[in-house]
């Protein structure tokens, strides 16, 4: 990334997918007469699985949502991260993303977090605020 200013922008989650690749349009626009300072990756999520309410919108899922996201990343020539809740789902993710993000409540989870690992992918690894800041070098 040779000093360059990591910039990670997109939606929340993949609500619609036209929305998802108008974001993405707009995106490309703002940031093109910068590609060359910043390191640029597109973040959306297909599911938001730690949400407060069990009846909450939670995304497109899994199908759909990494669709959408290949699409972006073949289009654009993004990066691509997103987030993985289950140890399940991170070899499937893996084959289209670039960063595989885990969330601030599972960044205790260390089969997630040691499968993320075993991609060889690179890993944004949320501090959860219940996390005391000397504690968060023992998570990765």
């Amino acid at each position: 990334m040779n000093n360059k200013l990591i910039y990670i922008a997109g939606p929340c989650v993949i609500n619609k997918p036209e929305v998802t690749y108008d974001i993405a349009l707009a995106l490309r626009d703002i940031l093109a007469p910068f590609q060359d300072q910043i390191y640029f990756a597109f973040k959306a999520s297909y599911d938001k699985a730690n949400r407060t309410r069990h009846t909450s919108f939670r995304g497109v899922g899994l199908k759909q949502g990494l669709e959408v996201l290949a699409s972006i990343k073949k289009d654009f020539g993004f990066k691509i991260l997103t987030d993985v809740h289950q140890v399940c789902d991170i070899g499937t993710v893996a084959d289209v993303v670039d960063i595989l993000q885990v969330p601030a409540f599972l960044c205790r989870q260390t089969d997630l977090i040691v499968e993320c690992a075993k991609t060889g992918k690179v890993i944004n690894l949320k501090k959860g605020q219940f996390i005391a800041p000397d504690d968060v070098k023992y998570n990765s």
